[in-house]
């Protein structure tokens, strides 16, 4: 796919009247930026190199060099001194957004090595060394006046977990804006009718994300159920036994039939080249098609369980939550509320449909299914929870205003007793409570559904937030 590499574009910033005037200063911060290189490395290899930008000149060619690499981020690593009119071209040529690194090489200057130095120029040069944090609030003016977003890191070159695991941040959600931008996400079928707070503008979604929508026919799916072979479906059939914990009550035919089906979402997903869905269709007077949506949700759990992440009821800005919860290595499991437990204070959300198996709380079980509650057929459907621990919710949301923002919270989730019902079933317990979370969380008008992912990752969708120019709330 055109564009699909994901690089990191690094610079560093001097004054090329400095280097004449004290020997060995530019040398030792050309060190400096290595080391920054080298560290980034480690989080992403991917990464374009411009040097020390010291005058007007190299600026603009540092500029053209991060947009013919197509660089998707930038991170402006402050050596020393440094004039903001040598810095603004590079960052307005490139058009990604930037970080500032205000990185000191050591926790503090040897204040006594330097006054004990004779020569007055050297004790310059090494005040230089240090002199990181000096042109930021010029940079810092100088962007806000001119429409550049910019973000800071400040901190140490060396030993300072804090300072590189938000520098990791920066790249982690880079490279989920990144992966938004070039994600297919296959809407199948049509919305669920009456449930208005899942309608979305298409074009919005464009917007705020990029990506491309492939608006997909039912009956695509079902002309690819017919090229399955029986010995196809029978190792699918196997995998289905490798993979969950499949229930002695589900029929034999039952399990055919969503192997069948598995296999021809994978061939609808080879075709478009999708990242992520969003289904719905009621299939009725159509046996074909019905038959095909009553048996998608396990090929719909795999799918979600290997980076393709799938949300039910068309609910196409959750498929879009989900796909951000995956791409943080977090998960994203489809969910809702289903009720309150006020004596153990928890919070009970699932779904019918596909869960994210690879999140699961050991093995997820299917069951079969007499009636798919308020939908069309019945089939197999799979049960499990969200692995014990901290997760966080994740919901975008279509404001009144025109733009979507994303509505994020951190809980736990806890053991206890879950109702055995086919379904997806949790139990969360929230830092500020179940009912304050609840009242919190309604206020800000999301849609019903949110996806779920495992570990705490607020921080990291803030910045994610940040870089695609969109409000981030944290209810807890």
């Amino acid at each position: 796919m055109p564009g699909s590499d994901f690089k990191i574009g690094l610079f560093g910033i001097g004054l090329d009247t400095y280097w004449p005037q004290f020997t060995g200063l530019k040398e030792r911060l050309e060190g400096y930026l290595a080391l920054v290189e080298k560290r980034l490395a480690v989080i992403h290899p991917g990464i374009v190199n411009a040097g020390i930008v010291d005058n007007a000149d190299k600026a603009f060619k540092a500029g053209k060099l991060f947009k013919t690499e197509d660089a998707d981020i930038i991170f402006l690593y402050v050596t020393t001194y440094a004039l903001s009119s040598t810095v603004l071209p590079v960052v307005q040529r490139a058009k990604v957004p930037v970080i500032i690194l205000n990185l000191a090489p050591e926790a503090s200057i040897d204040y006594a090595g330097l006054n004990a130095m004779t020569d007055r120029t050297r004790m310059t040069g090494e005040w230089l060394a240090f002199c990181s944090a000096c042109p930021v609030p010029e940079l810092a003016n100088t962007f806000k006046r001119t429409g550049i977003v910019f973000h800071q890191v400040t901190g140490m070159l060396h030993d300072d977990p804090e300072c590189w695991n938000e520098i990791a941040e920066w790249v982690d959600a880079a490279k989920v804006v990144h992966t938004m931008l070039y994600n297919r996400l296959g809407c199948l079928g049509h919305y669920y009718s009456g449930m208005l707070d899942i309608y979305t503008d298409l074009t919005l979604q464009y917007a705020h994300f990029g990506g491309h929508i492939e608006l997909l026919e039912v009956e695509e799916l079902v002309a690819f159920r017919k090229d399955v072979t029986e010995e196809e479906a029978r190792q699918r059939v196997a995998l289905f036994q490798q993979t969950f914990e499949v229930q002695a009550d589900c029929p034999a035919t039952a399990l055919t039939n969503s192997a069948i089906t598995s296999i021809a979402l994978d061939r609808l997903v080879a075709r478009y080249r999708l990242g992520s869905m969003a289904y719905y269709y009621k299939g009725t007077g159509n046996a074909e098609n019905e038959n095909a949506i009553a048996s998608i949700i396990l090929g719909n759990s795999l799918l979600t369980a290997k980076g393709i992440p799938v949300a039910g009821e068309y609910e196409i800005k959750n498929a879009q939550a989900m796909k951000i919860m995956d791409s943080f290595g977090a998960g994203g499991s489809f969910t809702e509320y289903y009720a309150m437990d006020f004596k153990d204070d928890v919070v009970l959300m699932g779904h019918d449909g596909p869960g994210h198996i690879a999140i699961a709380e050991g093995k997820t079980k299917v069951r079969p299914l007499g009636v798919y509650h308020g939908k069309v057929g019945s089939g197999l459907s799979v049960e499990m929870s969200v692995r014990n621990g901290p997760v966080t919710l994740l919901s975008v949301v279509e404001a009144g205003n025109g733009k979507l923002m994303l509505l994020v919270a951190e809980a736990a989730s806890v053991p206890g007793p879950i109702l055995q019902i086919g379904n997806t079933n949790s139990r969360y317990k929230f830092s500020i409570g179940a009912r304050n979370f609840v009242n919190n969380w309604n206020s800000h008008g999301p849609a019903h559904h949110c996806a779920i992912g495992v570990g705490h990752i607020s921080g990291k969708i803030k910045k994610l937030g940040s870089l695609l120019n969109m409000e981030v709330i944290q209810v807890c």
